[in-house]
């Protein structure tokens, strides 16, 4: 599932192959935008903010996409095959004359103001992956809320923005931390660092890595391991569903490794 280092690189290969250049043809294949036409239009430039991706076409429009679970962006030289999935999956096509993007998949598609980017990106905690990025706010952000649980508190991109549930998994299991704990209970300084530098280490790879070793099978420590040995102490990974309908999530966690509050020792 696309979490804010996907976003990113997309941003990343998006931004050099269209930024700055004009646009030559655009079909938006959404019923609410199937008569726009942005043709004869600058890409600006195409920014990222947690899951969300902004491009920002001259004469103040902006192209405001999120990938959720399977969304995604796929850049084409002119005649190259696309290969992001069946045709009628394509929900946007965005032509210059050396490159083609091609949106798949993409749940949330639509034109707004550049001046009214807020009312859709402006309810976002501290973007994990801004150089800027604003630690102490995201901190002051998880402690409004003390006893919800740190599980709930890291996925909620109010709070700060980038992390998805593979993140939130494996900051949990390398911090010793159960899904349930609240967050009162929580180093939140080591949690907001971990996280941020999992986020950065993996903007250089095509894949998301939490344990150093990128190889099939081999790249994460709970996440999506639900029945099999903990890497560290070889207990069963034990799996649940946290969180309130329809924002619950799964989450995996070593019983042993990460203790349920009631079973910590001082």
């Amino acid at each position: 599932m696309p979490e804010g280092d996907t976003v990113w690189r997309a941003c990343k290969r998006l931004h050099q192959a269209l930024g700055g250049h004009e646009l030559v043809l655009t079909d938006f294949r959404v019923p609410a935008l199937a008569t726009t036409d942005l043709s004869g239009r600058t890409m600006l430039e195409v920014v990222a903010r947690g899951k969300h991706l902004l491009m920002r076409v001259s004469g103040g429009v902006t192209i405001h996409s999120h990938f959720r679970m399977d969304g995604s962006w796929h850049l084409y030289r002119p005649g190259e095959q696309w290969r992001g999935g069946p045709a009628h999956q394509v929900r946007a096509v965005l032509e210059t004359t050396s490159w083609t993007a091609v949106g798949y998949r993409l749940p949330v598609l639509e034109l707004l103001a550049t001046e009214a980017e807020d009312t859709v990106v402006g309810h976002l905690g501290p973007d994990l992956l801004s150089p800027g990025f604003d630690r102490a706010q995201a901190i002051a952000n998880l402690q409004a809320d003390p006893e919800r649980t740190i599980s709930e508190a890291l996925l909620d991109q109010r709070n700060l923005a980038g992390i998805g549930n593979f993140y939130r998994t494996e900051v949990c299991f390398l911090l010793g931390l159960h899904p349930w704990l609240p967050v009162s209970a929580v180093n939140l300084t080591a949690a907001v660092d971990l996280s941020r530098r999992l986020l950065k280490a993996n903007l250089r790879n095509g894949t998301q890595v939490s344990t150093g070793v990128d190889r099939p099978g081999q790249r994460t420590w709970v996440f999506e391991r639900a029945g099999q040995p903990c890497r560290r102490c070889r207990t069963t990974i034990s799996t649940a569903m946290i969180g309130a309908p329809p924002r619950d999530r799964v989450s995996y966690w070593c019983p042993v490794c990460q203790p349920a509050a009631d079973s910590r020792t001082d």
